[in-house]
């Protein structure tokens, strides 16, 4: 547990944000809320107790000031694009990690390319995509990989019982479609490819509860940036259950909902992901609840090894390759459960 060390969260206020806050609280950290709505960091501030401290990705100074005295710096506010590298700015002059929880993938692919060898040669920790999209399925990849040195393909299947996306979500793929100008991207051949046709659409033997389900092939998520950062493997392939895919693109779908006394709601996932090589395979799952909710765990873990020398590497990162993957994934129980392949 945390020693009450500071860790400034920028959009505190924001959905996956109070549950960043809730989150530090429970390990022992003492939140600093941030970001740009003065009146909702105050009225987070009476309901928790914390100190708020406004600032924007526009403003050096204000940022600076937000993270003044904090250990870590954790980003929930997107779009990615235009929160992300100021926030890094304002963590590398302070000498600080930075993790986000971007599922952007343009987002991700700049923090990586931007950002590599100043973080390396300052020997502060970035990582981007910290989450469960980007950051879960690099775990999950990187703990089925084992001790092979590559393979020739990557699965990363999402069997999401619905999805019912934050106004956050919303604004980050709307921005990501922009940049793409409207085409769909993959990871194949080694490289982020660009695509307009539709994307297929087929059926996944995801294991159980869910079982077999039509998914939506191709439906790319952070993890094509991810995994093969470090990863040698030339094709990564993602995909999301028919409905969940049809949930997040409506404008009708209505925003997530609470249902219990954590304020999570009543979705439920299984990620299945598996890697191929040679004729051989490996696969590892995780079960749990809310994909929103879980990316809490799944940050404040990281900035918790982060903070006490528990890396692989130094500088720009992805999940897999800055954290020993299977103890990572199992040091979140009871958030998710895991079924890794054994050693």
């Amino acid at each position: 547990m945390a020693s009450g060390q500071r860790v400034a969260v920028f959009g505190a206020y924001g959905h996956t944000g109070r549950f960043v806050v809730a989150e530090l609280r429970e390990r022992g950290f003492v939140p600093v809320l941030s970001g740009r709505d003065a009146g909702r960091l105050s009225a987070l501030a009476a309901e928790t107790g914390h100190e708020a401290r406004p600032a924007t990705a526009g403003d050096p100074d204000s940022l600076d000031r937000a993270l003044a005295g904090a250990a870590a710096v954790i980003n929930t506010a997107g779009p990615f694009a235009a929160t992300a590298a100021p926030v890094i700015e304002a963590a590398l002059r302070a000498g600080i990690p930075y993790v986000d929880v971007a599922a952007e993938i343009e987002a991700n692919a700049d923090t990586f390319e931007h950002f590599a060898e100043r973080a390396r040669a300052a020997a502060i920790s970035v990582v981007p995509a910290m989450a469960f999209f980007g950051g879960l399925g690099d775990l999950l990849a990187t703990a089925a990989m084992g001790d092979w040195t590559g393979a020739d393909e990557v699965h990363v299947a999402y069997g999401l019982s619905g999805w019912h996306p934050t106004a956050g979500t919303r604004e980050s793929g709307a921005v990501s479609r922009e940049r793409r100008k409207g085409r769909r991207v993959r990871f194949a051949n080694g490289r982020l490819e660009y695509r307009d046709d539709a994307p297929p659409v087929l059926r996944w033997p995801f294991p159980d509860p869910v079982g077999p389900r039509d998914v939506v092939g191709e439906f790319t998520m952070a993890d094509v940036v991810t995994i093969p950062r470090h990863l040698r493997v030339p094709e990564v392939r993602t995909y999301m259950t028919v409905e969940a895919a049809g949930d997040v693109l409506s404008p009708e779908t209505p925003l997530p909902a609470a249902a219990d006394e954590r304020g999570r709601s009543g979705q439920t996932f299984l990620v299945d992901v598996v890697v191929r090589s040679g004729g051989r395979e490996r696969r590892a799952v995780a079960r749990g609840r809310d994909i929103y909710a879980v990316s809490a765990p799944l940050a404040v873990e990281a900035v918790e090894r982060v903070l006490t020398g528990r890396v692989q590497t130094a500088g720009v990162a992805s999940a897999g390759e800055i954290f020993d993957a299977p103890g990572f994934l199992r040091a979140l129980s009871p958030h998710i459960s895991v079924d890794l392949p054994t050693p």
